[in-house]
């Protein structure tokens, strides 16, 4: 491979603008194609991209990823795309080999992504997932110090206020308040926390989980819960509750995640996740960072052109078990039944 990574986006939205401003100073990154059945979204990006690089090549446009991969000379493949609409990217980088990373959540189709990441694995694909919380240094302190003392009680949300979708909105918000596009707030939100409940805790049992409906009304298109409480129980022993609402207006809300230990507390507060921790593992406050999608992007730059993903904290792969968490915490609403957990 040369020394510069040629990058191809699927899905050209907000997500494809926040990782071209995290990769616009590195001068290792070419970005050469642009992916989205919505051209102006693509002519968008291309715009940006020739402002932060206006001596670089035009990327070229697709409309879909089949043909860009055919087409394009990449070295890897970024998938920015809604829950509803994975499928066709990731067949195109397998068929073609190519490296890729995928935004949370990685689909809404459990079986679907099961069956991509037997075939990632077979073709040794390199991939990541976008957990980019995984790379935080306070989230890798706490890691540390609960591999030798495990939680033995995790709560923690994602609390915020009514969505309001509007007729003709093709933005987040059109599909977000969908409950067959998005999966719900479990799914497409709160899976970060879901994941970073994993990367430090470990691994659920069984979860059981209960959602209220009727708060929010006469939102356009609203299928999604208003508020939901997932009860863990942790293979480790211990026990979580992560809670989540998009129905709350009155303010106080947040995302916070805080994990108590035998011998130590973490409490991570916004969406940056900065950390104050206390007890054996010595008081210390350690704030997020704020150019988070930087450093994950450069750890999968850097496996892409050394062929090692070894550095990479998500792989498409583990990212699957945390959408069989989210998942088994919207079945557990359905049935109003405990969930058990794939060992």
């Amino acid at each position: 491979m040369s020394a510069t990574v040629k990058i191809g986006f699927v899905g050209s939205g907000g997500m494809a603008k926040a990782h071209i401003d995290a990769m616009k100073g590195m001068t290792d990154v070419t970005f050469a194609a642009l992916c989205d059945p919505d051209p102006a979204k693509s002519a968008a990006r291309k715009a940006e991209i020739a402002a932060v690089r206006p001596d670089g090549p035009e990327p070229a446009v697709f409309s879909d990823p089949e043909t860009m991969l055919a087409t394009a000379e990449l070295d890897a493949v970024y998938i920015l795309l809604p829950p509803f609409a994975h499928g066709p990217a990731e067949r195109a980088c397998i068929a073609h080999r190519k490296p890729f990373f995928v935004e949370k959540p990685i689909s809404k189709d459990l079986g679907f992504s099961r069956e991509v990441a037997a075939e990632v694995e077979r073709a040794g694909i390199v991939t990541c997932a976008g957990y980019m919380n995984r790379y935080r240094a306070g989230v890798q302190k706490a890691r540390e110090a609960l591999q030798s003392d495990p939680a033995v009680l995790v709560h923690g949300g994602w609390i915020g206020g009514s969505p309001n979708p509007q007729p003709g909105d093709t933005s987040i918000g059109s599909w977000w308040v969908q409950m067959d596009k998005s999966g719900g707030q479990i799914v497409e939100q709160c899976t970060h926390t879901f994941d970073v409940l994993r990367y430090l805790c470990g691994e659920a049992a069984e979860v059981h989980a209960y959602a209220a409906r009727g708060f929010n009304k006469g939102l356009y298109n609203y299928t999604i819960d208003d508020a939901s409480v997932v009860n863990l129980q942790l293979r480790s022993g211990g026990v979580a509750c992560l809670m989540s609402a998009c129905a709350a207006n009155g303010g106080g809300g947040g995302v916070w995640l805080n994990v108590y230990a035998h011998g130590s507390t973490f409490l991570f507060t916004g969406w940056e996740h900065s950390v104050k921790m206390s007890g054996k593992v010595g008081d210390a406050h350690i704030a997020g960072e704020g150019d988070i999608f930087a450093v994950e992007d450069r750890v999968f730059i850097d496996a892409v052109k050394s062929g090692d993903g070894s550095a990479i904290r998500s792989t498409y792969s583990d990212a699957v078990r945390t959408l069989e968490l989210t998942l088994a915490a919207n079945e557990s609403i359905a049935t109003r039944k405990p969930v058990a957990i794939s060992a």
